[in-house]
C-alpha cells in the first residue's frame, strides 16, 4: 500500500439506501476523500469498505462507522437493511487497530460542536443563558431516530436510542385513524411510519383514502406536489406531517430537556423545512397545555451539512484530534 499520513481514520455513514465513506485526520474529514456507494449494489458492508481501501491504496490506524440501526457490544444490525456488522469485521475490512461502531444518530450528536454555523439554520429561537447545555438530535430520513448529546465531566456523551419505533403519538383525531390505517398493513403504527420518507407516502395514501382514492406514490413526488401547491391531498399530508413532527419534537424536548437546542438532520428534514412555518410547526411544538410557556426555552434548528455523521465518527474515534 502507498504511504499514508499518520493517525488517519476511515469513517463511514451507512444509511438504509446509501453508504458514504471518507478519510479523516483528527476531527476533519479530508476534502475530496468522500465516496458514495449504493447499498443495493453490495451484499454487505465489508465489501464496500474493502473496495474503498483498495481504490485509494491506503492504510488507516482507526475506523469508525455510523449505522442506521441498533448497536450493542460492538455489533450492529441495520433496521431497514439485512446487514449485520461488528468490530471484528470492521477491523478485518480496514486493517485498523482502533475501531468503533455507532448508531448513525449518535454520530450526528458527536458532530454538533464541529458543524460550521453556516450549515445550521434556526427554525425556532429559544431562550438561552449562553452556557454549554445538553442538546438533542432528531433524524428524519429513511428511518427516524433521536440522540441525546450530553455534556459531562468526562466530555461529550451521546447514548444510542431507537425512538423511531415507539408508538405513534396521538395529537389529533386524525392520528387515531392514521394509526389504524397503518396498522392494517404493518400491524403496528410507529413514529417512523409517519415521519420517515415512507411516512410521507403513508400520509398521502391515508388522506387520499378519506376520499375513496387508492394511490401508490413515492415520497419525492409527495414533496413535489406540496411544492406545487395545487394538490389538496398533498397539502393535507404536509400539514399532517408537520403537525406530527412538531408534537413529537415537543415530546422529546420534555423527555430530554435539551437546553442546548434541538437539531433536525436527514434528507426528509431538509425537504420539509421550507414548509414548517406554513404548516404551523412551532404551534404544534409548543402545544403542551400548561407547559406551553416552558417549551419556549428550547430552540430548534436544521443541520444542512450532509456529511455531519462522518465528522461525528472522526470526532468520536479521535477525540483529541
Amino acid at each position: 500500500m502507498a504511504n499514508s499520513p499518520k493517525n488517519m481514520s476511515l469513517v463511514a455513514d451507512i444509511g438504509g439506501t446509501n453508504t458514504r465513506v471518507a478519510l479523516a485526520q483528527g476531527h476533519a474529514v479530508m476534502e475530496g476523500s468522500i465516496a458514495r456507494y449504493r447499498n443495493a449494489d453490495y451484499s454487505n458492508l465489508s465489501d464496500i469498505l474493502e473496495a474503498y481501501i483498495a481504490d485509494r491504496d491506503t492504510r488507516v490506524s482507526a475506523a469508525c462507522v455510523a449505522i442506521a440501526g441498533p448497536v450493542r457490544d460492538g455489533r450492529a444490525e441495520m433496521t431497514n437493511l439485512s446487514w449485520v456488522f461488528d468490530c471484528d469485521a470492521l477491523r478485518a475490512a480496514t486493517g485498523a487497530d482502533r475501531t468503533a461502531i455507532l448508531n448513525d444518530l449518535q454520530a450526528q450528536g458527536y458532530a454538533l460542536s464541529h458543524v460550521p454555523q453556516k450549515n445550521i439554520a434556526q427554525i425556532i429561537v429559544g431562550e438561552t443563558n449562553g452556557k454549554p447545555s445538553s442538546a438533542l438530535v432528531i433524524g428524519l430520513g429513511t428511518g427516524v431516530n433521536i440522540a441525546s448529546v450530553l455534556q459531562t465531566e468526562n466530555g461529550l456523551f451521546s447514548p444510542p436510542a431507537e425512538a423511531g419505533h415507539i408508538s405513534l403519538p396521538v395529537y389529533h383525531p386524525d392520528d387515531l385513524d392514521l394509526a389504524d390505517f397503518i396498522a392494517i398493513e404493518h400491524g403496528f403504527a410507529a413514529v417512523e411510519d409517519a415521519l420517515s420518507g415512507r411516512g410521507l407516502e403513508h400520509l398521502y395514501a391515508f388522506h387520499a383514502a378519506q376520499t375513496s382514492q387508492t394511490v401508490d406514490i413515492r415520497a419525492a413526488e409527495v414533496m413535489e406536489r406540496i411544492k406545487a401547491g395545487d394538490d389538496e391531498i398533498a397539502q393535507q399530508a404536509g400539514r399532517h406531517y408537520v403537525r406530527s413532527l412538531g408534537g413529537f419534537c415537543g415530546d422529546m424536548a420534555l423527555v430530554h430537556l435539551p437546553f442546548g437546542g434541538i437539531y433536525l438532520v436527514g434528507g426528509v428534514a431538509r425537504a420539509i423545512a421550507p414548509y414548517l412555518k406554513q404548516f404551523d410547526f412551532e404551534k404544534a411544538f409548543k402545544a403542551k397545555g400548561r407547559f406551553e410557556d416552558f417549551l419556549t426555552e428550547f430552540s430548534v434548528s436544521l443541520v444542512e451539512d450532509d456529511y455531519a455523521a462522518l465528522t461525528g465518527c472522526a470526532a468520536f474515534i479521535d477525540p483529541n484530534g
